[in-house]
């Protein structure tokens, strides 16, 4: 088997699984408890937060542990009534819980990019939040993230001088980018960060809000008050301690494995380019995650080409998990313009730890056969 879909998931780290495993068995102590077993646990707790604030650039007592990206980013848009403001190629988390808002959408450009223009046009006297990805998961394009902080901090400054009270917030969902990108706080300029430990090889299911001690939200699970009296509930100190060792070991490694991720993923791309030159590869080229390679090949069908692929044992994506199990077509492939024959031939292929420069030369031969056979089965029914 070869995994080319990093970004949909990726396998446990031995070491986040051994971090772990003490609080899955003998260490089963409820953190609330008042005896020392328990206190021993909930020291464990907040010795992972912190190393997550440390990660982070921030405070233990900023990080909001949730059960996934998807959670985190509910708490944020729910905890702040009001106008908001996101963008097109967001995530379906993101569009909808900015959908049970008025939300104003803007259009990413065609290489996917939000601009902070398009976001100082959007935002209104009665806006609260801003949301937009740190890198797309599709189209694996950065964004301009310091540039849109400034747009939001300039707009913070005007109320102030105005005497106007309402709170403008801007939030990042930076689950794809955690594994490559600088996701310090403080440098990016955000006010509430998501991440997602299942993305950087930590456990499912465990993510995180980064949330400034500043940000006041209304809470979404309400019960014993814990994570600030946000996300009550008795605390998953096993996932949290996974968390945290994965998100440590990745940052610590983010700038050589991006390194070897872009020489691996640029090998492929000229690989698959130069024996099949009708192939379209989307996003921004200078601007965008290491391992992320999409790649469309007009008139073929992509769901025809996972079929082959799986059979070949390359496993690949068309997009996201969440549209591609439904079969829908992306709707990020739509906003940034690819013609529906174009869009319907895209592959989103992603890169990780378990790529080697042997296996992803073995996959792009595979696609090329796949794509060539599609071709050829075709033209023959074209006849």
């Amino acid at each position: 088997m070869i995994y080319c879909d990093h970004a949909a998931a990726t396998p446990m780290d031995d070491r986040v699984l051994a971090a772990m495993q003490p609080y899955f068995a003998e260490q089963f102590f409820n953190p609330s408890s008042p005896y020392a077993p328990a206190v021993a646990v909930r020291q464990a707790y907040r010795q992972a937060k912190h190393r997550l604030a440390v990660a982070l650039g921030g405070k233990p007592d900023e990080i909001i542990m949730t059960a996934g990206a998807t959670e985190s980013i509910n708490l944020m848009f729910a905890g702040v009534p009001g106008h908001v403001v996101t963008a097109n190629i967001e995530h379906h988390a993101v569009l909808a819980a900015a959908h049970q808002h008025d939300v104003t959408v803007v259009a990413a450009n065609p290489k996917g990019v939000v601009t902070p223009e398009a976001i100082a046009g959007a935002i209104r006297p009665e806006t609260v939040l801003v949301s937009v990805a740190l890198a797309n998961n599709e189209l694996g394009t950065i964004q301009p993230l310091r540039a849109i902080a400034a747009v939001v901090a300039r707009e913070r400054q005007r109320r102030l001088e105005a005497g106007e009270s309402t709170p403008l917030y801007l939030h990042s969902d930076a689950s794809q980018g955690a594994g490559q990108l600088d996701i310090n706080v403080a440098r990016l300029g955000v006010d509430a960060l998501t991440l997602n430990a299942g993305k950087i090889y930590g456990p499912k299911q465990v993510g995180l809000l980064w949330l400034a001690s500043q940000v006041r939200l209304d809470p979404l699970i309400v019960g014993g008050g814990q994570e600030r009296g946000l996300r009550s509930g008795t605390e998953n100190v096993a996932g949290a301690v996974g968390f945290a060792t994965a998100l440590e070991y990745a940052q610590a490694h983010r700038k050589s494995e991006a390194q070897r991720l872009e020489r691996l993923r640029n090998s492929m791309q000229r690989t698959l380019c130069e024996h099949i030159p009708t192939a379209v590869v989307s996003g921004d080229m200078k601007h965008r995650l290491a391992g992320h390679l999409h790649i469309s090949f007009p008139g073929v069908d992509a769901e025809r080409l996972i079929f082959l692929l799986e059979r070949d044992g390359v496993l690949v994506a068309t997009g996201s998990a969440c549209a591609a199990n439904k079969g829908l077509r992306s709707h990020v492939l739509t906003a940034i313009g690819l013609p529906p024959e174009v869009a319907d031939g895209s592959l989103r292929i992603s890169l990780g730890r378990l790529s080697t420069e042997e296996n992803c030369q073995r996959a792009a031969q595979r696609i090329i056969a796949a794509v060539q056979h599609e071709q050829q089965r075709m033209k023959g029914a074209r006849r």
